[in-house]
């Protein structure tokens, strides 16, 4: 983790000027780390397109950036509970996606604050929980999920004609 880096970071929410920056942040986060880590699994132009739709994630989640000197670095988003497009799939939950950092900045810790950021808003929303789900084969990802207190949950597995996602879960204290 360089926290020299991450002292100079600012977490804030995400504005219409900064849509742009965070679709290709998020095409080229996915792209890269896929490639390296599942290199059968190819990005197809409209998985990139929807990856690049940032207004309309922001007209129905809470979308973060990680902003830095002016440039953003980092993005994650959160829908609120019963939101369109939400895949929660427990009463009242949170859906996290799109945790992405720039390729440059992978495995400096980024993803800290705005996980942090995440997981305070979720609570100041008063869910029970918040769901999320990974790309099966993408083991370091969850493992980092994991490290924050997610469990897995098969139940909630989506296994769809494209992919297969594995289903985790944190659970806040009532």
């Amino acid at each position: 983790m360089n926290t020299e880096l991450l002292k100079r970071v600012v977490i804030r929410e995400a504005r219409p000027e900064d849509d742009a920056a965070i679709g290709e942040l998020l095409v080229e986060a996915f792209v890269t780390q896929y490639a390296q880590k599942l290199p059968e699994v190819e990005y197809t132009e409209a998985r990139k397109q929807s990856l690049r739709d940032t207004a309309s994630k922001r007209a129905v989640a809470k979308v973060l950036v990680a902003e830095l000197e002016g440039r953003v670095v980092g993005t994650v988003a959160l829908w609120p509970p019963g939101a369109p497009g939400s895949e929660a799939w427990l009463p009242g939950a949170a859906d996290l996606r799109h945790l992405a950092t720039a390729v440059e900045f992978h495995g400096q810790g980024l993803s800290t604050p705005l996980m942090e950021a995440a997981e305070l808003l979720a609570r100041e929303w008063g869910v029970p929980a918040i769901c999320l789900h990974v790309r099966r084969g993408a083991a370091g990802v969850a493992r980092m999920y994991q490290r924050r207190g997610f469990s897995r949950e098969p139940t909630a597995d989506l296994d769809t004609p494209s992919v297969y996602l594995e289903a985790y879960v944190l659970r806040f204290q009532a």
